[in-house]
């Protein structure tokens, strides 16, 4: 399989925030789509979500009844990781380098030859998630970002053993996809998250020195021009993830202190206030 013609379907393993997004948007582009969670209760969130997202499309004109029903029809949920048979797989789990190697040699044993697995990773170097698997020149970074089928950009990040062919296939699904893919190179954060960490650490640590309430940061922060401050963004990625990801560069760097994870967050995910999905961040939520 060298050509986008050749894909034609497209697995997620992981039905959280990102892979459920990244269904969706494989559907929307025509993709026959299955999602793997291995949570049930997950599923049935992706399931409620995705009939959500098809239903405002609707509503907002963006696809006609026929065009939702087709849709849906694209996307099988499933809990067999048996399932995960494609021409493309999507991996879109918990940013744990030791657990995406486990998953990923149990999926690289069912898959053929030429089946390309793109990570969703946000930190962790494909080069690393590579050297665990039997083909690594079949592994490639495809990092979606959050609302997956609403957010235009897409990096595509090479590892040292990844091949071109690889490499450019994906570019171009993610260009058929209606994104707007942008090549990276294989270090930790890669482009967007190495630069945009410090937007949530400087406000994390403001937070921390009790120079403003996080409240005022945002407001003064979106006064500034962006679409939404620090801590209102933290609660819809998703606290944890988003404190997973400093961890996760905080030792890619070698613990250099301009990553150093927050103790204010910390605490917010030791108590279970993750964000919007759990009704509780940085904000209450209804």
């Amino acid at each position: 399989m060298k050509a986008l013609s050749d894909i034609n379907h497209i697995a997620v393993l992981g039905a959280g925030v990102m892979g459920r997004g990244i269904a969706v948007a494989a559907s929307v582009a025509g993709y026959q789509v299955t999602l793997f969670d291995i949570n049930k209760d997950v599923l049935d969130q992706a399931s409620t979500y995705t009939e959500a997202f098809f239903s405002g499309s609707v509503k907002r004109g963006k696809m006609t009844e026929d065009q939702k029903v087709k849709a849906l029809g694209r996307i099988k949920h499933t809990k067999d990781i048996g399932d995960m048979v494609a021409n493309f797989i999507v991996e879109a789990i918990l940013e744990n380098l030791e657990l995406k190697q486990q998953v990923l040699r149990e999926i690289e044993v069912q898959n053929d030859m030429e089946t390309i697995i793109a990570s969703n990773t946000s930190t962790i170097p494909i080069t690393q998630i590579a050297a665990g698997l039997d083909r690594p020149e079949n592994i490639v970074g495809m990092h979606f970002f959050n609302p997956a089928p609403i957010m235009k950009l897409v990096e595509v990040i090479s590892g040292e053993m990844t091949a071109d062919w690889v490499v450019q296939l994906t570019f171009e699904l993610a260009e058929k996809m209606g994104k707007k893919p942008v090549r990276a190179k294989d270090e930790p954060g890669f482009i967007v998250n190495r630069v945009a960490r410090h937007f949530y650490l400087e406000g994390l640590r403001v937070l921390e020195d009790r120079v403003a309430p996080h409240d005022a940061i945002d407001r003064l922060m979106e006064a500034s021009g962006f679409r939404m401050g620090p801590f209102k963004l933290m609660d819809l990625i998703g606290v944890e993830t988003n404190h997973e990801v400093t961890k996760s560069l905080y030792n890619a760097f070698f613990q250099d202190e301009k990553f150093r994870p927050s103790r204010v967050q910390q605490k917010k995910v030791d108590a279970g206030h993750f964000g919007r999905k759990t009704g509780r961040g940085f904000y209450l939520y209804e």
